[in-house]
């Protein structure tokens, strides 16, 4: 069994180390490559919706909370295009999912690690950060590819930037 002096030193290292690690910024994330298109169950064209007013968030609710952007149902969609585009087969096959009371299995472009926490409420309502900050100009994509990083160094820079905390407790338990 180590002594209390031992276990103190061990502490009084750890919290020093992590007061250096604070200090220090990232390494840049030289491994970052944009994704390539993905492709979902029902083609959506942002850059379409975008040039006729819809809003970020009229698709993508952010709701309690508000950990989550929330994705579209095929309710949202097919109030415009009970009669908009309606003989499309991209249309259609929401239409299909409706008259079934399914939803399309949209496939995530944008997932941060497990061991981070990471609130859409705080980041946009509460600080005001745009949408495309961290997922890029959305509202000029026909189809959507992961083109910024969403790893720490590239969240600590943006922190950095904008005179945020970048301290570790703000997105990990360190409990």
């Amino acid at each position: 069994m180590p002594s209390a002096r031992y276990v103190w030193m061990v502490v009084v290292c750890i919290s020093w180390a992590g007061a250096q690690v604070s200090r220090t910024p990232p390494k840049p994330d030289r491994e970052f490559t944009p994704g390539p298109p993905v492709e979902q169950p029902v083609p959506f064209n942002h850059k379409t919706h975008a040039e006729v007013g819809v809003e970020c968030r009229d698709c993508h609710p952010i709701k309690e909370p508000g950990d989550f952007a929330g994705l579209p149902s095929v309710e949202k969609c097919m109030l415009c295009h009970q009669t908009i585009k309606a003989d499309s087969p991209h249309v259609e096959r929401l239409a299909e999912y409706a008259a079934k009371g399914t939803e399309p299995e949209w496939k995530r472009i944008y997932q941060v690690e497990e061991i981070v926490y990471f609130s859409h409420e705080v980041h946009h309502d509460e600080a005001g950060v745009a949408c495309s900050e961290c997922h890029g100009p959305v509202a000029e994509r026909e189809v959507l590819f992961q083109e910024r990083s969403v790893r720490m160094y590239a969240c600590m820079s943006c922190h950095e930037r904008y005179a945020a905390p970048n301290d570790c407790e703000l997105c990990h338990d360190t409990h």
